[in-house]
Parts: structure tokens; sequence; C-alpha cells
């Protein structure tokens, strides 16, 4: 679970709106319709950004 903390820590620091989708969608619960709504986004961006930041993660946790 560290790693992915750590992970996510440095996706905040390349792309906020992204990390905060993440959290939004893995640590909230939220759907991609609730967690668009709270970011002010429409939700195939929500969906664009979800993929973004899974691909993201994974190289990152294969480091």
């Amino acid at each position: 679970m560290f790693a992915v903390n750590e992970a996510l820590e440095k996706l905040e620091q390349v792309d906020p709106r992204k990390a905060e989708l993440v959290k939004l969608r893995y640590f909230v619960g939220m759907n991609f319709e609730e967690a668009a709504a709270a970011l002010g986004i429409a939700v195939p961006t929500a969906k664009q950004w979800w993929a973004y930041a899974r691909a993201w993660l994974t190289v990152e946790l294969r480091r």
C-alpha cells in the first residue's frame, strides 16, 4: 500500500487533477459520473483521465 501512496504522490506532482480523480474513484469509491461531477469535467474526460492515470501508476509501480 505504501508504494501506491508514493506513486500517487508522484502523479499528483505531475498532474494533480488526474491524481484527484484516482483518489475519488479508488479511495472514496465514486463512479465515473460522481467523480466527473465533483471535478467539473465530462464523463468521457474522466474515463480518459482514468485510463491515463492507471497506465501511469502501473509504470511507476513497476520501477
